[in-house]
């Protein structure tokens, strides 16, 4: 009986993780911008800012402070020098998850709540944002916390189907999940690198990059 519960405990263990809160601000103002976000880049009318995750991508904020990066997203509008983002609308951008240079995963939004963080693809996307890719690169302990983020993940959603960096997702314009309608709103993204996706893909055979 000892050796059957320890079997048990062992295997509702493989996929338990520790995930810290750190929720971003999030009224009815950031769902009525998401709403509509939705209807001028999508051209859907929606009734909640729910979404079925078939993505993960995976990011890096570009800035070396996990505090910084917080209070990057954490305003419900957009800020003044995103501009050049600005003509898809005024929601500011967000993500899911943050992973620090130690590899500490915050949670920042409900996981089933749509995100601003990939052009065309937010409606069927959960995105991961990793501290750093400004001078300081990512480290071995936020690819092992991706790892353990993506597993866990893959496990409580049997949709996911895909697996990709921000810089791949232009790979999708012609995909069906892509929906963004301003054939002109594109961006060029470099993050997190190929090297960094290469090392975390090699854990995840059976979920595509494309």
């Amino acid at each position: 009986m000892k050796k059957i519960l320890l079997i048990l405990v062992l295997f509702i263990n493989v996929y338990s993780i520790e995930i810290k809160q750190m929720p971003l601000e999030f009224t009815q103002k950031r769902v009525d911008l998401t709403k509509q976000y939705i209807k001028n880049s999508y051209g859907l009318e929606v009734e909640n800012i729910n979404i079925i995750p078939k993505i993960i991508v995976i990011h890096h904020t570009a800035m070396d402070d996990l505090k910084e990066s917080f209070n990057r997203f954490n305003s419900e509008l957009l800020t003044a020098d995103r501009k050049y983002i600005q003509k898809a609308g005024n929601l500011n951008v967000s993500a899911h998850f943050f992973v620090d240079f130690d590899g500490t995963i915050y949670s920042l939004m409900p996981e089933t709540y749509m995100a601003r963080h990939v052009i065309g693809l937010n409606l069927s996307s959960i995105g991961i944002e990793n501290i750093g890719g400004n001078k300081k690169d990512l480290t071995p302990l936020q690819l092992k916390a991706n790892i353990e983020l993506v597993r866990y993940l893959k496990e409580k959603y049997k949709t996911i189907e895909y697996l990709i960096g921000h810089y791949e997702y232009t790979k999708f314009e012609n995909h069906p999940l892509f929906l963004e309608k301003d054939g002109k709103y594109r961006t060029i993204k470099h993050d997190p690198s190929e090297v960094f996706m290469e090392n975390l893909r090699i854990n995840f055979p059976d979920l595509k990059s494309f």
